[in-house]
């Protein structure tokens, strides 16, 4: 039964490689940026962030392959065990890594498995790249895949698999958002989307290709959010003025609408607005408004 738990481990490793890179793909695509800073790289500085990402996707998708490939009679031998190592080694890595993001960046996801991962990190999560880092150790040496040789056997590996699936299952905090995604729906307004996302998702839109050479700054003065939408203010010049450049994007969907337009700093604020609002932020949404820049707050049609 030992040697059957040992060669469970090698699939069942395999997939939950594969379906993290993908998954991490699939948050890239939706963003349109690959800069976003996915769990432990958003530690690295931001010209780095790139190539670290790459690197761990690419590095998960051939540990996974290589898992398979070897688990059959083309890769006995050290080329399996070799494999294995590099594993464990992945995935202790992974436990000194989330110990350092809890500690530096407590309010991170881990992005272990994309957008489903962004529970900030806690025991649940670094106890799973623990028992992912022992289930690794304990496949190398393992013999090749082949058929069970008896339904006794065959009725031990699954209970064995089902009871690591549940332990996994218990230790992954991504469960309970696939739950409630698949509960309902929820309102765009109460979504929480992170401001990293919505920068990655403007500055890969036209709006913004269109006004960055009006931009002194590549620097955010302002966001906040109203509704479905975020607005993002940047500080310009136009025409030897002073000007903001004032993007909205709305927060669903994968090619999101993206809206800008142009406030003139020198332009003193009305006195009906200073008394009913105290708050810049306010006035320069409607400012927005008021210019015609056909931003609803309710959705993008």
């Amino acid at each position: 039964m030992l040697a059957v738990a040992r060669e469970v481990q090698i699939p069942l490793l395999a997939v939950l490689l594969i379906g993290s890179c993908a998954a991490k793909a699939g948050r890239v695509i939706g963003a349109r940026s690959i800069d976003e800073g996915i769990g432990p790289t958003a530690m690295f500085p931001l010209p780095l962030r790139r190539p670290a990402a790459i690197a761990i996707c690419g590095y998960e998708l051939a540990l996974g392959i290589g898992l398979l490939l070897t688990a059959v009679r083309i890769g006995a031998g050290w080329p399996a065990d070799a494999v294995r190592v590099a594993a464990a080694l992945l995935f202790w890595t992974a436990v000194g890594a989330l110990q350092e993001l809890r500690t530096r960046r407590p309010g991170e996801g881990c992005g272990c498995f994309g957008d489903l991962s962004g529970t900030p990190v806690n025991w649940r999560t670094i106890s799973r790249a623990a028992l992912l880092g022992a289930a690794a150790l304990a496949s190398i040496g393992a013999p090749q895949l082949h058929m069970l040789s008896s339904p006794g056997q065959a009725a031990g590996a699954i209970a064995l698999t089902v009871a690591e699936l549940a332990l996994l299952a218990a230790l992954s905090p991504e469960i309970g958002q696939v739950m409630v995604r698949l509960g309902h729906a929820e309102p765009c307004e109460l979504r929480r989307v992170p401001v990293a996302r919505t920068l990655a998702a403007l500055r890969s839109s036209a709006p913004w290709r269109q006004h960055s050479p009006y931009l002194i700054s590549t620097t955010p003065t302002d966001v906040w959010r109203e509704g479905c939408w975020r607005f993002v203010v940047y500080p310009g010049v136009l025409a030897s003025r002073r000007v903001e450049v004032v993007f909205a994007v709305y927060l669903m969907g994968r090619r999101v609408p993206v809206r800008a337009g142009l406030v003139d700093v020198d332009t003193p604020t009305p006195a009906p607005l200073q008394r009913r609002y105290s708050s810049l932020t306010v006035y320069k949404k409607n400012t927005i408004l008021q210019n015609k820049i056909n931003i609803p707050l309710n959705g993008p049609g």
